[in-house]
């Protein structure tokens, strides 16, 4: 596998609510050559964190289709702890290799060198 060209989304800067606010990014990303987005949890809106809404599902899809890896960078334990299907999903994209949520991005780096 090749190595990652990782694009870092700032910490500061509007949260993402829209597939516009990804597409955004994506346009970003694309520009330095990325194949990977880390995105800071602290970039998310609430909502997306609510399976129920539909955010983080249109958001994560957006980057799947432009085929950029995901990765969530960040501390999400009080949102996994509130929801049973979050906790799910966490667990199930953790397993694959398109979207995936990390503490850090030292955890990213570890995985990417697996």
């Amino acid at each position: 596998m090749k190595p990652e060209n990782v694009f870092e989304c700032e910490a500061q800067g509007s949260p993402l609510r829209t597939v516009r606010d990804a597409t955004d990014i994506i346009s970003k990303a694309w520009e330095q050559r990325a194949t990977l987005v880390a995105i800071p949890t602290g970039r998310l809106d609430d909502d997306f964190f609510h399976l129920r809404t539909g955010v983080a599902g249109e958001i994560l899809q957006k980057f799947v289709t432009y085929r950029l890896r995901v990765a969530i960078v960040g501390d999400i334990s009080k949102h996994v702890t509130e929801s049973a299907a979050l906790r799910d999903f966490v667990y199930e994209s953790n397993r694959g290799d398109q979207v995936w949520f990390v503490a850090d991005l030292d955890e990213l780096r570890k995985r990417l060198d697996k």
